[in-house]
This record gives structure tokens, sequence and C-alpha cells, in this order.
């Protein structure tokens, strides 16, 4: 595979050990997910890059896999600071969700392949989220913006079930004042919403992506992804500049043991992050 696929595979010398990261501060973003920003960790671990995840861990109870959604590093290549964008789902995102100030959390990683922003300089970039994919698609814009003239066009175009499902809505505001061009959308609209109702797709030739140009990031509901980037190539941006992140249940972080695979791939270390050339055949797979 080409750029995302490769980019910035990283392995920790010790996968398998959590690290103690503290949480500094909980903000909620919606009736059920929080952003908990880590910090001040005894051990940092290697600098994460955008699209890759660690594996978190609720002492006493578990850990889960989550995408970075903001992180920050002390320029010699360890992570200071992480943001983790999550939803009240299950036992453990339950417990991260609730987890205050002051809290120490176990992380793992960095792992996964990442987005490889910066292979797509001098392009277009289309970021295409639904609901929660958003958050691992924030780093692709925060690395954009942070190099703008780098770039040509950067197009956001957000759906959610409803305007109390939408993440980052400050953040939206200050993405267009910084020159994105962002589009969102609802499927159930209330009686204030003022915007687009509709799928996320419906947002895609309203923008006037330029196909020649364009670099896409895909993060959703695996249908979403699937009928976003099968769009993308209608309008005919090739399906290896399409990337998409892919989910399966992972359980090591490190391809020992299996639970991640989807056909030929074990996400946890080919993924999560891919390229629709790849994907689209297992994605066409139902239940796989």
């Amino acid at each position: 595979m080409t750029g995302s696929a490769q980019a910035a595979r990283a392995v920790p010398a010790d996968p398998a050990v959590p690290r103690f990261y503290r949480v500094v501060s909980r903000r909620e973003d919606t009736y059920d997910t929080v952003t908990v920003e880590l910090a001040e960790p005894t051990d940092p671990l290697p600098a994460f890059a955008p699209g890759q995840f660690a594996m978190l861990t609720a002492f006493g109870i578990g850990e889960v896999p989550i995408s970075l959604s903001g992180f920050g590093d002390d320029g010699d290549g360890l992570a200071l600071r992480l943001g983790h964008t999550l939803r009240s789902v299950g036992a453990v995102t339950r417990a991260l969700h609730a987890a205050g100030p002051g809290q120490l959390v176990g992380v793992r990683g960095p792992f996964g392949t990442s987005w490889d922003v910066p292979s797509a300089a001098g392009h277009d970039i289309v970021v295409v989220a639904g609901g929660i994919g958003l958050a691992p698609l924030r780093p692709v814009l925060l690395a954009a913006l942070a190099d703008r003239s780098g770039y040509g066009r950067l197009l956001l175009l957000v759906g959610a079930r409803s305007p109390a499902d939408l993440l980052y809505t400050d953040e939206l505001h200050d993405w267009r004042e910084r020159g994105v061009e962002v589009a969102v959308t609802v499927d159930r609209p209330d009686n204030g919403w003022p915007g687009h109702v509709g799928v996320v797709t419906t947002l895609l030739r309203p923008a006037r992506v330029v196909a020649e140009q364009t670099v896409a990031f895909v993060c959703g509901p695996e249908i979403m992804m699937r009928y976003a980037a099968d769009a993308l190539v209608g309008l005919g941006v090739p399906a290896k500049r399409i990337r998409v992140s892919l989910e399966r249940t992972m359980r090591c972080g490190a391809g020992w043991c299996g639970h991640c695979q989807l056909g030929p791939l074990l996400l946890c270390r080919d993924g999560p992050v891919v390229t629709y050339d790849r994907a689209v055949e297992l994605l066409r797979v139902r239940e796989l």
C-alpha cells in the first residue's frame, strides 16, 4: 500500500505494558461524549501521528482502543499530551468518560497506520466525517491548518444523527474563520435547526470537489464510509487517494491476537487507516 498504509507504523518497545498518564482536563462535547486530555506521563510514550490509536486502560475494568483527537510532543519524539474524544457506550468507556482531573489512565501505543497528511501536500483536502468519526479526523485539519500554504482547498463535510450529536461546534466556527469550507448536515433536525438535513454524502456535489486535485479522508460508521467513498469515486477521485479508518475489535494492538482481522488485514497493524482501493472489497462483505 502507498502513503497512509505505511506511514508512521510504530510499535513501542514494550507494547503490552501501559504507561501512566494523568487526566488534566475533561470537556463535555455532547450528552454522551467527552474529550479528555492526558498529560504528566511518568514515562512518556513515543509521539503519535494523526490517525494512530492508543489502548486506554481504566484500571480494574479493562481497556479499549481509542484514536487520538489531539496530541502534543516535546519536539524530541515523546508524547507529552494526548487528547481522546470518547463516547460512553460500555463499561470501559463509561469509566473513562467519568474520569476527572487527577485520575490516572493507562496508555499503550502508538499503534497502527496514520492518515499521512504530508503526502497530500499540494492537493485539496476533503474530510468526510460521520458522527464521532470527526474525532480521529480532527488532527488532519489541525495539521493542514498548521501548514496552510502547503495545501489547496480544505473542505470539511460533517454528518450527525441530530444537532445534539454534533462534535466540536465551537471549532467548526473557528475552522470556517480560518478558511476551511465547512458543511454540516443532520439526519433528524430539531425545531431550531437551520441547516441541511440528510446524509453526509448529499454534501459532496454542492462542495464542488475537484477530483484530480483531491485527497480524501473519511471516517464514521462503516456503511457511511462505504457510501461516501463510493460517491467520491463516482465524482472521479481515485480510490487510492481516498483514505478510510476501519474498525474491528482490538485486544492487543500489536498484531498478536488476531481479533481485529479483516480479510488479509490485521487492522491494529495494517490499519486502521487504509486506502479505499484496498478496503473496497472487504467492506462489501457483510458481517465480516
